[in-house]
């Protein structure tokens, strides 16, 4: 049986509201500021077959990159009611920090799909506290690597896997807490998976299931049809330094659009760096898929059906597709950013696109005695035909929220001096782009700082004749850092970080 219009919607919301559920409850559980608060993780229900079935409304790089996760477990023969857990990001993962359990749904006995989560922890060791290490070169100084392991058994932790990995971090109880509520979100999937099975049957879960994703596509490619001219469209952006120098390093793309698919070659992107903004191929992957979702129609399922539309080449030992073990810490957060911004620029010349928005996600990570902290920091998205930019937003591949001053002075030997938006920053235009924002923070004992941002030198570029948005700085005490810093900071210091502006849309 094929599901009508009404079915499709009915079956579409019921997935999707499961995901919502699962990250609902992985949200409650949680025991850091990173998941309670800035909500840095995510939750998808994928099919027995690997396919996303359905994603919650979370970040954009850990949802991309989730079916390489899935698809390295199906790969060790999972039974039914088996939960792993990995973060290798040559095995499924996107950076260390980010651990993702990934739960084969009992069904009548067999692996009927699998519920996926993925968190990011604010320490996995390595040899920086947060284990975002601002100027690591290989793999093993940014944390515990860990490959898809099993993490329950017959619904029983593995108790040697959760002591191996709190052995290997500096704050095991926080780590602990939030690999609970992560485990809990993905069986409150499979809960809810295996009553929507009792209540309409499964034969016709999984034909609902195969008409989604057939209709997703179907629609997709509709749209990349009716909203961007058919032809061949180039660009080329650069990244400031790798954390090992400060040569610029350059990202190519093509873009192949056909009446009813893209494919996006990367052909001619810089070499993989001695830095650590290199990136496994899922975090690219997950670029052109977030690029993708912005020039089709809001009603349009994200599920597989729209990964089938479009095909990604990226050379091998290239930045966009590493190898193992290069660093790769900055490459989730950043060099994802300017992927989207590549691919903005290329199709920019085909289809109405916004300007280039702040394009960094402001990676600060403090540490101390018995404690981390990370957050990323919003800034000015690009203006558009449609209007203005909106100010101090997190852009791009990050849609993390932030976390409350007065939680985070509660928690952390830090004050918050100011938090207020950058006046001005946004780039002038006949709709001008949004502001960044200034987080100040001021330490009251001894603190470890990393940063790992963009955007400091070459500015975010406005649209159709908008101007650029104002580039970022950070300082200490008022004399000027680098994007990428490994300092201490002393009593009464002032860290303090102003984001990027977005790029106009239209002459001013």
């Amino acid at each position: 049986m094929t599901l009508d219009a009404i079915g499709l919607e009915v079956m579409a919301h019921a997935f999707s509201g499961l995901a919502e559920e699962m990250g609902a409850v992985l949200v409650a559980s949680a025991l850091s500021p990173n998941v309670r608060e800035r909500r840095d993780s995510s939750a998808a229900v994928f099919g027995a077959d690997g396919e996303m079935i359905a994603q919650a409304a979370h970040i954009p790089v850990h949802l991309g990159a989730m079916p390489e996760a899935v698809t390295a477990v199906r790969e060790l023969g999972p039974e039914p009611g088996d939960t792993f857990v990995l973060n290798d990001p040559y095995t499924g993962g996107t950076h260390l920090p980010d651990i993702t359990m990934v739960h084969a749904v009992e069904v009548d006995g067999a692996v009927g799909a699998y519920t996926v989560v993925r968190a990011h922890h604010s320490d996995v060791g390595g040899s920086r506290p947060g284990s975002m290490p601002p100027h690591s070169t290989e793999i093993f100084q940014e944390g515990l690597v860990i490959p898809p392991v099993r993490w329950t058994v017959r619904g029983v932790v593995q108790r040697d896997v959760l002591q191996l990995l709190l052995a290997n971090v500096r704050t095991p109880d926080m780590r602990r807490g939030d690999l609970a509520a992560q485990l809990a979100a993905c069986e409150r999937g499979a809960t809810r998976y295996r009553e929507l099975v009792t209540r309409h049957g499964r034969e016709f879960v999984e034909g609902a299931v195969r008409d989604l994703l057939d209709y997703a596509e179907r629609r997709t490619r509709a749209a990349i049809g009716a909203r961007i001219r058919p032809g061949r469209y180039t660009a080329v952006d650069w990244l400031e330094g790798d954390g090992v120098t400060d040569r610029e390093i350059a990202i190519r793309v093509a873009v192949d659009v056909a009446d009813d698919g893209l494919v996006v070659d990367f052909a001619g992107t810089s070499n993989a760096t001695g830095g650590n903004v290199n990136c496994p191929l899922s975090v690219t992957r997950s670029a052109v898929l977030f690029v993708l979702r912005c020039l089709v129609d809001e009603d349009i399922p994200t599920n597989g059906g729209m990964h089938r539309a479009v095909s990604v080449r990226a050379p091998a030992g290239s930045l966009v597709n590493a190898p193992w073990p290069r660093a790769v810490a900055a490459g989730n957060v950043e060099t994802s950013q300017r992927i989207t911004d590549t691919l903005f620029l290329a199709l920019g010349q085909a289809a109405d696109v916004q300007a280039q928005g702040q394009g960094t996600m402001n990676n600060v990570v403090l540490g101390g005695d018995g404690w981390t902290y990370y957050e990323t920091l919003g800034g000015g998205q690009g203006a558009s035909p449609a209007g203005p930019g909106p100010s101090g937003v997190h852009v791009g591949m990050s849609n993390t929220r932030n976390t409350p001053v007065e939680v985070f002075e509660l928690e952390h030997p830090l004050r918050v001096v100011t938090y207020a938006r950058r006046a001005s920053s946004g780039g002038a235009g006949k709709h001008r782009g949004g502001d960044g924002v200034i987080r100040a923070y001021r330490a009251l004992a001894e603190v470890q700082v990393s940063v790992i941002s963009e955007r400091r030198r070459r500015a975010p570029q406005g649209s159709a004749g908008g101007r650029p948005g104002a580039p970022g700085r950070n300082t200490l005490n008022g004399k000027p850092l680098g994007g990428r810093v490994e300092v201490t900071m002393r009593l009464g210091d002032v860290l303090r970080i102003e984001t990027p502006g977005g790029g106009g849309w239209g002459t001013p």
